[in-house]
């Protein structure tokens, strides 16, 4: 079931939407899961989880974008439904049962589009591992999280001009879960958070990227790691992210987005004297 909220124009000084925006953007947010269900997606007595609760008092607030919330994909991820949205959000695991005509539509027409994007959070990764397309799409697969939901990280922000995650200041310490990953390719994203791994028990001597950003066609991708943790969906500078990221798939935000591989190679390299390697 697709649930829609009405957005509530906010009269405060203080949106952060662009003064030339001629219209929210439409969000679709997906919180389906066909694997692990993290607690940020599940829905209480309020019949929405405290993910969905988030982004929709987020768009209110900033006047940037409304919310429609679905875990029912079969109904609302389609090609005809698709073309009502500008964004899609994605909190999912497994393989969804979406159309597989439909799942291609998305990835080779839709995100493909200027002004259309993604935001994947957390196990966004998690999703359609065993499709390459997607795995491409999204930046990497899942593969384990040694830094669990109790684990408290510190986080470099490698460019802390970048509006994108200018709200994170140069390096933060956070308690939220952490993926690893596999199938992922510097070559092919830029990198703006990493695991700090001098800072960070366990120690890896590799270099883990927490978000990230890439082009698909004339559309945009980003995706963070954090928000395994429900406390993370309350907290200023990741919301205030979130904000920057739909503003910037729209382009009303300038950012970089050409891949850094280079970044990557160095954190290998400092991951490895972290680790005593």
């Amino acid at each position: 079931m697709l649930i829609r909220v009405l957005l509530c124009v906010m009269l405060t000084a203080g949106a952060l939407c662009g003064a030339d925006a001629d219209r929210p953007a439409r969000v679709l947010m997906v919180t389906q899961s066909a694997g692990f269900r993290h607690g940020s997606v599940t829905r209480g007595p309020q019949k929405l989880a405290p993910a969905e609760i988030a982004m929709i008092q987020l768009g209110q607030k900033t006047e940037c974008f409304r919310v429609d919330c679905t875990q029912d994909v079969q109904s609302d991820f389609t090609q005809s439904n698709l073309q009502n949205y500008d964004i899609v959000m994605l909190y999912t695991t497994g393989r969804l049962p979406i159309a597989q005509e439909d799942l291609d539509f998305f990835l080779d027409v839709w995100l493909r589009q200027a002004g259309h994007g993604v935001i994947g959070f957390h196990s966004a990764t998690d999703t359609f591992k065993d499709y390459e397309p997607y795995r491409t799409m999204i930046g990497g697969a899942f593969a384990g999280h040694p830094w669990g939901s109790r684990s408290t990280v510190t986080i470099t922000v490698h460019e802390p001009n970048n509006p994108l995650v200018q709200p994170f200041g140069s390096e933060f310490v956070i308690q939220d879960e952490i993926y690893q990953y596999r199938d992922w390719h510097p070559e092919n994203v830029r990198v703006l958070m990493s695991l700090n791994m001098e800072k960070c028990t366990p120690s890896k001597p590799y270099h883990v990227p927490v978000a990230w950003v890439r082009s698909w066609g004339d559309g945009r991708v980003y995706y963070n790691n954090l928000g395994h943790n429900a406390e993370t969906w309350t907290r200023p500078e990741f919301l205030d992210s979130v904000t920057a990221a739909v503003r910037w798939i729209r382009g009303e935000l300038d950012a970089p987005v050409a891949p850094n591989p280079e970044l990557s190679a160095d954190q290998d390299r400092l991951a490895r004297e972290a680790a005593g390697r």
